[in-house]
């Protein structure tokens, strides 16, 4: 039987980025993946990208996962955001705040590869590939014991900490026991890149219809990253579009604001909802990211909350650690939900309010919304805390995600 500190189960993104957290705390730890390393995954023109906000940048850098980037995510340097067929908008610009960007954007697999081989460096990581979790037992003592199955032979782990990064389907959570919450907003999410008449130029654009969002991402290339919300009931017939059908639909629901659209690579179709587990933690166990929660991609704030959860956890156990006191125990863990609990609530009310306001066409909550557009364009204070909770800075956020220039220097208290 192997006995570690702490146990990750999932490989995924923000998985990884605990156990990244993790090296030089002096704690053993164990990552079961189901997949195998995904070292040189091969590009993908079309695929997911990630809005990165500043501290989550910043959080990369610290954690030596940017400079194995293929490339440095691409700046956002201004948002637009606004809704068809109403008055007002708001417009932010990163040089009003005193930045030369809000945050990035870079193609999940391009940091899918970058943490694949930041993990590969690490040297007080186990990790367990084409491995998955079968069963969790009641903790006993400092201890819980789980079950994983590797090519079919079964094998023990006993871990101080068991660590739920494994998805929104999370084993972790459906053997804990933990319910969860759910809505399905009956939406479609449609990811492609596209080119268009006028190249990215640094600005994020969100566009809000009666259908859902449509969104461009800029990309270094001077194409878009796009993603366009359609109703479910819709989507086989979107799928079925041709190339030109597609750009024309596009056109219609975000406009011309980047001229005509002129071509759309490959198109993938994601169904949408929104799952929050009711609590975070159980005995000697903690779930992060989609496993804790999923996201509406509106705002795009899910890896950016997800990685706070990880960088959380990990300076909080580090520290217990280092004062020599359990870092699985129920007051260690009950302190790290109450610690993220008004990041997490504030987000999701974020993400899930504002998807099913901005979709409602009644016309009383049309000028309600233009109004509201038009104030928060006005009112630099408004602008302001919009921008901080877009940029991901937060009053008890995680160290590693603030600037490097204002975090506290070695030895010095951290909280």
């Amino acid at each position: 039987m192997t006995t570690c500190d702490v146990l990750i189960v999932g490989g995924g993104l923000v998985g990884a980025s605990l156990a990244c957290a993790l090296e030089g705390s002096g704690l053993r730890t164990v990552l079961v993946e189901a997949e195998p390393p995904r070292a040189g995954a091969a590009p993908d023109r079309d695929g997911r990208n990630l809005a990165l906000a500043a501290a989550s940048v910043n959080a990369l850098d610290a954690l030596g996962v940017s400079r194995l980037l293929a490339t440095r995510p691409t700046p956002i340097r201004r948002i637009h955001v606004s809704r068809r067929g109403e008055f007002g908008s708001v417009r932010l610009e990163a040089t009003d705040y005193g930045r030369a960007q809000f945050g990035g954007i870079v193609a999940a697999h391009e940091l899918g590869n970058a943490l694949e081989a930041r993990l590969a460096e690490l040297t007080g990581l186990q990790r367990l590939s084409r491995t998955r979790l079968v069963a969790v037992h009641d903790a006993v003592g400092e201890l819980r014991q789980v079950e994983v199955e590797t090519n079919d032979e079964r094998r023990l782990i006993a871990t101080r900490l068991l660590v739920g990064a494994d998805g929104t389907g999370s084993s972790v959570r459906s053997l804990l026991g933990i319910d969860y919450d759910r809505h399905d907003y009956a939406q479609t999410l449609f990811v492609s890149r596209v080119q268009a008449a006028r190249a990215a130029n640094g600005t994020a654009w969100e566009r809000f219809t009666d259908s859902g969002p449509v969104a461009l991402l800029p990309q270094s290339s001077g194409d878009y990253g796009c993603i366009c919300t359609l109703p479910t009931i819709q989507a086989d017939a979107v799928s079925a579009l041709d190339d030109a059908a597609y750009l024309a639909l596009l056109q219609e629901r975000f406009g011309w604001r980047v001229g005509r659209f002129t071509a759309v690579g490959r198109r993938v179709a994601y169904p949408l909802q929104m799952l929050a587990a009711r609590v975070l933690v159980a005995r000697r166990a903690v779930l992060l990211g989609n496993a804790a929660q999923t996201l509406h991609p509106l705002g795009a704030q899910g890896f950016n909350l997800g990685l706070r959860d990880a960088l959380t956890l990990a300076e909080l156990v580090t520290q217990a650690h280092a004062a020599h006191t359990d870092i699985g125990a129920d007051d260690q863990l009950q302190s790290y939900s109450a610690r993220r609990q008004p990041d997490r609530d504030a987000t999701i009310g974020f993400s899930d309010g504002l998807a099913r306001i901005t979709a409602n066409p009644s016309l009383p909550l049309s000028w309600l919304r233009s109004l509201a557009f038009a104030a928060i364009d006005a009112t630099p204070s408004l602008r302001a805390r919009i921008v901080g909770a877009a940029m991901g800075f937060h009053i008890d956020g995680p160290l590693l995600a603030r600037d490097p220039l204002l975090r506290p220097a070695s030895g010095e208290a951290t909280r």
